[in-house]
């Protein structure tokens, strides 16, 4: 008798199961947020914005409307209760399957119903299922009454606060797509709890009925109400899916586990730490160990995606997230580095489905153990600053709950120990004030990294709907003519634009570069004949363009009429040879600090604008003298050299084949644009080449850069 599927087998059965339904299964995307909204991956649908908002779904030059992934997610918006509870985590892995414009709601519940109750599956006991609905999704009812065989009985149905989404968007907003959703839940059974799904309609919380996939249904468009305040809702012109589970919650149910800490990925690494700190598993100080044991996954996968601990930014996630773990191995006992000998049993549970994992095994350990041993002397530091506080101070005194929360939050030093230490001296601490502080900041954590998913589509995009997507001609020529398709304000279409007015303008043909790949996007001017109206001329202040590839020009109008329809030369200015000169010494920057500290060097992000250049990447410690100055030594070599510097377009086998370098978590077409430096320089018996994936705008020699500078 074989024993429950593994976690690992559980994700397995489930991409295979999608596959078997006509999906792609795509490899995880980075934690690191394919866009500007998140720091972090924090949804499974997240890396595919542009496919929900219309963009063609084509990956890796694979075309399919069907995609199903494993997703390793980030989230941090409640932290401080990972440990304290038995369900929640930082990481998380979100099992999704994905429609963009094909199938809907019938495909979506008849197929969770198959992968979860057929025995060839998971075979989960029918009888055991129960789902919520939206309170008027007869259609959903239907189906898992008529076509799944599900007890009515078995069916809850809530408003739009439960089972809506966005929740309460068919009466108060927002505007934009909206739909409803079908939880499914299991039932653990009674040595889990006495409860019924009759008291969870009244609770809506329970041990024994553990939720374990969410459909969601987006299928109307919610637009402004009547003035009588009726909800406007209008079909979508095509509806999307986005489905799922927690991995760690059904193999909970799998395993029939109590809680995810006893799985198998999560149960090694608990039991390392008990056997580490000599602490057993128990009562109040296993809390700890699940601390622990959650936050050294989450810091192994984030560091194998390149984010590492600083004070800024991602690298300040990872930092508070690491130096959290640390605070609870010290309430441990452990006053040595500890935490990095558990990235090994992460990499061995994990590795097989996150390759990352083990290829920078080394890596990882390494930033742990380096993060470990500065928080260890902050730990000293913060005992110090603590004496300071409670210097004079008398006995039955009370140290401010903003001092604590000060100690803890820009010191790093864990208020356990400041109550600890303080108690010592007869000094309470203000708790509730502590308390306050840290639901203050919690709260701005979570304004700042709030990520809703009616952000997906871009808001009101309808003006721009039926366009074609606009010619690019800008690579060879900075000088364009083309016409006026549309000019839009304020999200509707305007029939004229006259002088002093400012509006989105689209041409048919642009020589415009729109940002993008971290090159800002092109300024200039258009001008026009506008016939008796005379000549007109207007300022390009920016360019961006849509998924569907329309380019959308700034313009304030300085002279003149602009009408659709019109004629126009669109010249950009001269500060594109400054962009191309910094856009193309970015590649060769790239190519040099991988030279000089290895290919583990991953580009995190970058600017490329008139006036400088900025390259975001990973790396465990600060470059060196030496190091910068080996950059900049290796970069002036292929300037003084002069290489020709190409592009031309590929299949993209044909491109990663030939060695191009692309960015990692980064999606493409089938076809891709490929920026070669014609010649390589020598750098400590190695030869360095540059050659990338690239839609960016660059100089012709690398002559044309000039003096560079770190």
């Amino acid at each position: 008798m074989t024993g429950p599927l593994s976690t690992a087998q559980i994700r397995e059965k489930y991409l295979q199961f999608f596959e078997s339904k006509g999906h792609l299964r795509l490899p995880s995307y980075s934690t690191v947020a394919p866009d500007p909204t998140t720091l972090f991956t924090v949804a499974g649908m997240q890396p595919f914005k542009e496919q929900f908002m219309g963009a063609p779904a084509v990956f890796d030059g694979v075309a399919n409307k069907r995609v199903t992934t494993a997703q390793k997610c980030l989230r941090i918006g409640d932290i401080e209760n990972v440990g304290r509870t038995l369900r929640h985590c930082s990481l998380l892995e979100m099992l999704g399957n994905f429609s963009f414009g094909d199938y809907f709601k019938q495909e979506s519940l008849t197929w969770a119903w198959e992968f979860l109750t057929s025995p060839e599956w998971l075979g989960l006991d029918r009888a055991r299922l129960y789902v919520t609905i939206y309170e008027e999704d007869e259609e959903a009812f239907r189906i898992w009454t008529e076509v799944n065989g599900l007890p009515a009985d078995h069916i809850l149905r809530f408003g739009a606060d439960e089972n809506f989404w966005p929740a309460d968007a068919p009466k108060e907003g927002p505007n934009g797509p909206c739909g409803p959703c079908s939880e499914i839940f299991y039932d653990r059974g009674p040595k889990y709890g006495d409860d019924s799904w009759a008291d969870y309609a009244v609770t809506r919380e329970s041990a024994r009925f553990l939720e374990i996939w969410n459909n969601v249904f987006p299928q109307f468009d919610r637009q402004d109400p009547l003035p009588d305040g009726t909800p406007v809702l209008k079909d979508l012109p095509f509806k999307n899916i986005d489905t799922g589970m927690g991995l760690e919650r059904i193999a909970t149910v799998v395993q029939d586990v109590y809680d995810f800490y006893s799985n198998d990925v999560f149960a090694p690494i608990v039991a390392k730490v008990a056997e580490m700190s000599g602490q057993a598993y128990e009562g109040p100080q296993s809390v700890s160990h699940r601390v622990v044991a959650e936050h050294i996954r989450s810091v192994s996968m984030v560091i194998a995606d390149g984010s590492v601990p600083s004070n800024t930014g991602r690298g300040y996630v990872v930092r508070k997230i690491l130096r959290r773990a640390c605070r609870h191995a010290y309430l441990l006992g452990l006053r040595e580095p500890s935490l990095f000998k558990l990235v090994p049993i992460v990499a061995e549970r994990m590795g097989d489905a996150y390759p990352e994992l083990r290829e920078n095994l080394a890596k990882i350990e390494a930033t742990v153990r380096a993060e470990e041993e500065s928080f260890l002397r902050t730990l000293e530091g913060g005992i110090q600053r603590l004496g300071k506080l409670m210097s004079g101070m008398e006995k039955g005194a009370t140290l401010s709950g903003n001092d604590a929360f000060v100690l803890y939050d820009t010191y790093g030093f864990p208020v356990d120990l400041t109550k600890e230490i303080a108690e010592e001296y007869g000094i309470s601490v203000d708790e509730a004030g502590y308390a306050e502080s840290l639901e203050n900041a919690q709260n701005l954590a979570r304004a700042g990294s709030k990520y809703g998913k009616s952000e997906l589509f871009g808001g009101n995009m309808e003006a721009l709907d039926g366009l074609s997507p606009t010619v690019f001609v800008g690579y060879d020529d900075l000088q364009a003519d083309g016409e006026v398709v549309a000019l839009v304000g304020a999200g509707e279409r305007l029939t004229h634009l006259s002088a002093g007015s400012e509006a989105t303008v689209v041409l048919s043909r642009t020589p415009f570069y729109a940002e993008g790949g971290g090159e800002v996007g092109d300024t200039g001017r258009i001008e026009w004949d506008g016939g008796s109206a005379g000549k007109g001329w207007g300022i390009v202040r920016d360019t961006r363009k849509t998924p569907q590839g329309v380019f959308l020009h700034d313009v304030l109008v300085e002279s003149g009429e602009l009408k659709e329809g019109l004629s126009v030369r669109a010249v950009v200015s001269g500060e594109r040879q400054a962009i191309q000169r910094h856009h193309t010494a970015t590649h060769l920057l790239q190519s040099a600090l991988r030279a000089v500290l290895g290919s583990g060097v991953q580009q995190k992000g970058s600017l490329v604008a008139a006036d400088r250049l900025r390259f975001d990447f990973s790396h465990g410690a600060a470059l060196s003298a030496d190091e910068i100055a080996a950059v900049e030594t290796l970069v002036s070599r292929w300037v003084s050299a002069n290489f020709a510097v190409t592009w031309q377009e590929m299949p993209i086998a044909d491109a990663k084949a030939a060695g191009a370098t692309a960015l990692f978590g980064e999606k493409y077409g089938e076809t891709v644009r490929v920026v070669r430096v014609g010649g390589s320089v020598e750098y400590a018996g190695q030869t360095v080449s540059s050659m990338e994936l690239c839609g960016g705008a660059h100089v012709t020699r690398t002559g044309d850069i000039g003096a560079f500078v770190i």
